[in-house]
């Protein structure tokens, strides 16, 4: 069993920034794929950023703005996000699929364990 834990979330300008945490459980955290998703009000769970043993990828909504990295040590994973947009505000929800595999994980379905969210609000 993998519990998440997301903090981070709150209200920030436009321009600003914002790191996201993701704390985890499991012994093995260090070899999980982990992924970041985001969901609007009224709009469908889309990815943002994923991390596995072969590289990361992101969205190219975010890219070149967002940065996931990870702490083993800590078994917390992170989202920097930096240049925040007002449609960056969303739910943000950290997942984990505890199976190593090389390629990043960019379909929600490819997890198995989620955390409970963090909301995100970009003022203009």
């Amino acid at each position: 069993q993998v519990q998440l834990v997301e903090s981070g979330g709150g209200l920030v300008q436009a321009g600003g920034s914002r790191r996201l945490s993701c704390a985890a459980s499991g012994r093995t955290f260090s070899t999980y794929p982990m992924g970041w998703f985001r969901q609007a009000p009224g709009k469908e769970r889309e990815f943002v950023a994923a991390w596995s043993g072969g590289g990361t990828s992101y969205a190219d909504s975010v890219k070149g703005r967002f940065t996931i990295s990870r702490d083993n040590a800590k078994n917390t994973v992170y989202l920097q996000m930096n240049s925040l947009k007002p449609e960056d505000t969303a739910a943000y929800y950290c997942a984990a699929r505890p199976k190593p595999i090389a390629t990043p994980i960019t379909r929600a379905g490819g997890y198995d364990y989620w955390g409970q969210g963090t909301q995100v609000t970009v003022s203009s």
